[in-house]
């Protein structure tokens, strides 16, 4: 059905969104033999709390030109810092939408306090560090952003422009591996 569109013109591209490297092999193996059209791009999570990408999806986007479109790269907002010791705004994403839990627990508040402080250590704005992680990853197609106020979008763009030290990303590594 999906090649039906692609060959009708109603669509570009197939991409797929939250797949696991056993998915996205049997896709590309499919449309390979069959001869349909073939995945253009992997929608998943992928942040400084979130690198579960790295496991085995990374290496498939990058062998098979499967690119990333990482959703959630600052993890719902928390990797900006507006949520420390327990601080909730009152327009932020997490306030208005408490379902999302993903990022609440005490291991991901320890986390980004910590890649808060490497940011500020470093006079790095915390989100734009968080965002110029991801932008600089091998892997990726694009990040998905979702800003709340043009200032933050304007910030959020930035970050296309930071690059990050060798001796930031060995921070946040050391972050990582503690987290």
């Amino acid at each position: 059905t999906l090649d039906d569109l692609v060959q009708a013109g109603k669509i570009r591209h197939i991409g797929l969104s939250n797949e696991t490297p056993w998915g996205v092999m049997r896709f590309l193996e499919l449309s390979g033999r069959l001869g349909l059209a073939r995945v253009a791009s992997i929608q998943n999570p992928y942040n400084l709390l979130n690198r579960s990408f790295e496991i085995g999806l990374a290496e498939i986007a990058h062998r098979e030109d499967v690119p990333l479109l990482a959703y959630s790269p600052l993890a719902f907002g928390v990797l900006s810092g507006k949520y420390l010791d327990g601080a909730q705004p009152p327009a932020a994403r997490l306030s208005r939408f408490e379902r999302f839990k993903r990022y609440t627990n005490p291991q991901a508040a320890a986390a980004a306090a910590a890649y808060v402080k490497l940011a500020r250590t470093h006079g790095i704005d915390p989100a734009q560090m968080a965002l110029a992680y991801v932008l600089s990853r091998p892997f990726l197609g694009a990040a998905l952003l979702g800003a709340t106020t043009p200032a933050h979008l304007a910030s959020n763009l930035a970050a296309a422009e930071l690059r990050l030290s060798g001796e930031l990303v060995d921070g946040i590594e050391a972050i990582h591996r503690q987290h």
